[in-house]
């Protein structure tokens, strides 16, 4: 189990929605990022299918708690990401 998945920052999020956020993370490990793009979209829609949506604290609190246990290598990869699924405006 990854460490960020004990985090208490992501304790209050289901049992069901850490296990799908810890296959969408460990599917995105070592890619680039559109690889990482390519096989989130399709994990999106799995989670749709299976009812699973996230709300806005428990979408921070488990980007916040990779983030803490992410090298800085890393997080600059969370960063160039999370900057392409929302370009400034």
């Amino acid at each position: 189990m990854e460490p960020w998945m004990t985090d208490a920052l992501v304790q209050s999020i289901p049992k069901e929605k850490m296990e799908f956020l810890s296959k969408l993370f460990q599917q995105g490990k070592g890619r680039s990022q559109k690889e990482m793009m390519a096989n989130l979209l399709p994990l999106l829609k799995e989670g749709k299918e299976k009812g699973l949506s996230f709300t806005p604290a428990e979408i921070s609190a488990a980007i916040a708690a990779v983030r803490k246990h992410s090298s800085q290598e890393e997080n600059q990869k969370i960063d160039e990401l999370l900057k392409r699924m929302h370009p400034a405006k």
